[in-house]
C-alpha cells in the first residue's frame, strides 16, 4: 500500500492527465490504474479538479470570432464551387440600399431562423476590403478597430450604435462609419434582427 501511496504522489498521474507522459509512461499509469482501484480513483479525483479549474478560469469567446469565421469559410466554399468573385461598391454617406440589391435579393443569402446573436455572409473579400451582411439579433459586444475603418448601412430593423459616449440610432437606409482606436457597441431595438451591410477597409 505504501508503494502505491508513492506512485500516486510521483506526480506522474497528473503528467498522464494533462496528456505529458511519455507513450511508456501512459501504458504503465493504465495498467496501474486497471489494477488498483486507488490509483483510478486518484486520476478521476485530479480530472475532476483539473476541470474546475479550467471552468474557472474560462473565458467567454468574442461572440463576434465565430460568425465570422463561418462566413469566411462558407465564402471560400462558395468560391471554390464557382461563384464569381465581385466589388461590392464602397460604403459611404451617399450610399443606399438598392446598390447592394445584387447580393441581397439572392437567396442563399439569408439568416436561418434560430441563429444565435450574429450571423453573417460575406459577399466580396479583397486584402483591402471585406464586405458582408450581417444580422444581429440583440447586440454586438465593444470593440476597437486599429487597423481598419468599419462602416454600416442598415438594411432591416433598428439599432442604436454608441461611440464611446455618443449613441446613434439608425433605421434603414442610414450609414455610419466608426472611427480608428473608438470602442463601440450595437444595441438592436426593433423586434426583428437588424440586418446590415457591414464593410470593413484597410486604414
Amino acid at each position: 500500500m505504501e508503494k502505491i501511496s508513492e506512485y500516486i504522489q510521483s506526480g506522474l498521474l497528473e503528467s498522464y492527465v494533462l496528456g505529458l507522459a511519455t507513450p511508456l509512461e501512459a501504458k504503465e499509469v493504465e495498467e496501474m490504474a486497471a489494477t488498483h482501484d486507488e490509483v483510478r480513483a486518484a486520476i478521476d479525483e485530479f480530472s475532476k479538479i483539473l476541470e474546475k479549474k479550467i471552468l474557472e478560469n474560462a473565458v467567454a469567446p468574442d461572440p463576434v470570432v465565430k460568425p465570422m469565421l463561418m462566413a469566411t469559410l462558407n465564402y471560400i466554399d462558395r468560391l471554390e464551387k464557382g461563384e464569381k468573385i465581385t466589388f461590392p461598391p464602397l460604403l459611404d454617406e451617399g450610399s443606399k440600399i438598392s446598390d447592394y440589391e445584387e447580393w441581397l435579393t439572392r437567396p442563399d443569402m439569408s439568416a436561418p431562423a434560430d441563429f444565435n446573436d450574429i450571423h453573417a455572409k460575406i459577399i466580396a473579400h479583397t486584402s483591402e476590403v471585406t464586405t458582408a451582411i450581417v444580422w444581429i439579433k440583440d447586440f454586438a459586444p465593444g470593440e476597437v478597430h486599429t487597423d481598419e475603418l468599419e462602416k454600416f448601412l442598415i438594411v432591416e430593423g433598428t439599432c442604436d450604435i454608441t461611440i464611446e459616449k455618443d449613441t446613434f440610432s439608425l433605421v434603414p437606409g442610414d450609414f455610419l462609419a466608426i472611427p480608428l482606436f473608438k470602442d463601440h457597441t450595437v444595441k438592436v431595438t426593433s423586434g426583428i434582427p437588424c440586418k446590415v451591410i457591414l464593410q470593413r477597409v484597410a486604414a
